[in-house]
């Protein structure tokens, strides 16, 4: 019987591997019937992520990994296809804010309807109690890096 490995950063890698593949061809598609632009349901998640600080374009570029520069576009365009509202800041009026519109926030609730829909496709064969402790610590996780 092979020996199980408790290190599960390689697992972890080839699933970041896997579901960026499987997201950029499916799920954007699945959303809403047509292709969508991968990049705005990255940048809507990302304006939602930062919402308690006010999101901005800074806010974007450091939930996504990005430069300010490759950050800025994606807002640009994910603003353009309008999905997000620049404002003015409530806290520093020389500051400009993102804000989701409907549009946005329609986009957002389908990506994660699509999420939970794949978590509960991939875990289907799983006892209920392995996918809630497994559900537990993906949002652990998540929480503890901040995303």
């Amino acid at each position: 019987m092979a020996s199980v490995n408790h290190n599960g950063g390689p697992a972890l890698f080839r699933l970041v591997r896997f579901f960026a593949r499987r997201w950029t061809n499916h799920a954007s598609r699945d959303l809403t019937g047509e292709m969508r632009h991968v990049q705005h349901i990255l940048v809507v998640e990302a304006v939602h992520a930062a919402r308690h600080n006010e999101a901005t374009v800074n806010a974007v570029a450091h939930q996504l990994g990005l430069d300010h520069s490759g950050a800025s576009r994606m807002v640009r365009d994910a603003a353009d296809a309008g999905y997000l509202d620049r404002a003015e800041s409530d806290q520093d009026r020389r500051r400009t804010v993102l804000r989701l519109t409907d549009e946005g926030r329609h986009l957002r609730e389908a990506a994660n309807r699509w999420q939970r829909r794949a978590f509960d496709e991939l875990t289907e064969t799983w006892p209920d109690h392995d996918r809630k402790q497994f559900a537990v610590y993906l949002h652990r996780l998540a929480g503890e890096l901040g995303v």
